[in-house]
């Protein structure tokens, strides 16, 4: 009987589980959202959602453990001199790709109010080839910067041509 065990074995390996979840759940923090099969989904989602308590922590501890638990490589790609364009691909690289950083700076101040369930899970038909069930795994709120773009391309839509 299997009372009590709460991980999904998912058919893989701890080892290649534990990864695949890393890789989902950075793919969640740099896109927002990631369409899935509905047990991959299932099992990414509480990984997500500590990694938010984590972020809203804000401790240097707290992106140790969540860069170790990610499986994030070592900034050491930029180790030219910040005179010349080092400096700027380390910073479109730490906006775009740094996990941890996204993590910490742009996706857990949109839930320091909020308790818990930062991540939903919305079903989708079946996959074609193997009639797998397919989910899309999503920040339940959008961030500011998104928002706002969308806001204000809105507002000119709306006014009434004359």
């Amino acid at each position: 009987m299997r009372h009590l065990k709460r991980t999904v074995k998912l058919g893989r390996t701890a080892e290649h589980r534990n990864a695949m979840l890393a890789n989902l759940v950075c793919s969640l923090i740099k896109h927002r959202r990631v369409t899935t099969t509905l047990a991959k989904a299932k099992a990414a989602r509480p990984l997500a959602e500590q990694l938010v308590t984590l972020g809203k922590r804000g401790t240097i501890h707290a992106r140790r453990l969540a860069a170790a638990r990610l499986r994030v490589a070592p900034r050491t790609f930029f180790r030219g001199s910040p005179k010349h364009k080092g400096a700027e691909k380390r910073k479109a690289w730490r906006e775009q790709h740094d996990v941890v950083h996204i993590l910490f700076d742009k996706i857990a101040p949109m839930f320091k109010d909020r308790p818990g369930g930062y991540t939903r899970i919305v079903k989708l038909d079946r996959r074609q080839g193997d009639a797998a069930p397919l989910a899309i795994l999503e920040w339940v709120e959008e961030p500011v910067a998104a928002t706002t773009a969308a806001a204000s391309e809105a507002k000119p839509a709306e006014q009434p041509k004359t």
